[in-house]
């Protein structure tokens, strides 16, 4: 019978925030494969645990993954770690649980701490809606096109940052995103946290001077969503009339008129249905 992969979340920072059942997990595993295994056998070390440990990361990834699926598929069960936070996201594991998927080995998720969530949780910007964009290039002309992509996203964007390269990566974001609100957290969960809630230039011009130090989740504020036009009551009842001669029914039509128009719903629906209108399912 084929074994399990376990997907564990771990600490981002603080050591206290690894769930008890993350460290049963991992005590329970035959091994653990993880982004770097001096990282891990930290962690390990900390717990009073001692497994075996595989290295799986970017660049080995290719090679490890099958045959550590091959290890699964033979009865043996593991765990998959990144060095914080939770596997797969910006990181190789999502190769692997992409691998077990394709062998049908059961992949079981371990939540735990996400320095993106936590990011966007303490920014102060809408949490509705967002779009994580992990790493930008380090190239400069690769970094750019990544930002004209996403330039007209309405949601909240996140990004994560190393401190050598915030200075250039925030100079190309000020320009091509216009200076947006931005929370920068820095160190999260570690004795320095940091919060700071700012603009894109002003981050850009302080960055410039002295580079900041430890891991950045950058969250800017989204694009500004051009204004509606206003669309006259009567136009817009002419609209769900159209459409219920279409045999949209009346409910419908009020809908799909108050999403292209801004108006309410409900006061179409009503003052269409005064109106005389008969197909009101």
């Amino acid at each position: 019978m084929a074994g399990r992969l376990y997907v564990v979340g771990t600490p981002i920072g603080n050591l206290g925030d690894l769930s008890p059942r993350a460290a049963q997990t991992l005590a329970a595993v035959d091994f653990i494969a993880a982004e770097d295994t001096r990282v891990t056998r930290g962690l390990l070390n900390h717990l009073d645990i001692h497994k075996p440990l595989v290295s799986y990361y970017e660049h080995n990834a290719r090679q490890k993954g099958p045959q550590i699926v091959e290890r699964l598929l033979a009865g043996e069960s593991a765990a998959i770690v990144t060095d914080a936070g939770m596997p797969c996201i910006s990181d190789p594991g999502e190769q692997l649980v992409a691998l077990c998927a394709q062998a049908g080995v059961e992949t079981v998720v371990i939540p735990g701490p996400s320095a993106v969530v936590a990011a966007l949780a303490l920014s102060g910007l809408p949490t509705g809606r967002f779009a994580f964009e992990g790493f930008l290039s380090a190239n400069k002309g690769e970094r750019r096109r990544h930002l004209e992509a996403v330039a007209a996203d309405d949601r909240t964007l996140i990004f994560y940052e190393a401190p050598h390269k915030a200075a250039a990566t925030l100079a190309d974001m000020a320009q091509i995103l216009g200076d947006r609100p931005l929370a920068v957290a820095r160190e999260l969960t570690k004795l320095h946290e940091e919060i700071w809630r700012t603009t894109l230039g002003e981050a850009a011009a302080r960055y410039a001077q002295e580079p900041p130090r430890g891991e950045l989740v950058l969250v800017v504020g989204g694009a500004e969503k051009p204004a509606q036009e206003e669309v006259p009551l009567e136009e817009a009842l002419a609209q769900v009339a159209s459409l219920q001669a279409q045999g949209v029914p009346l409910k419908e039509a009020a809908r799909q008129v108050a999403a292209a128009t801004g108006l309410r719903k409900n006061q179409l629906y009503q003052l269409a249905a005064q109106q005389g209108n008969s197909n009101l399912e």
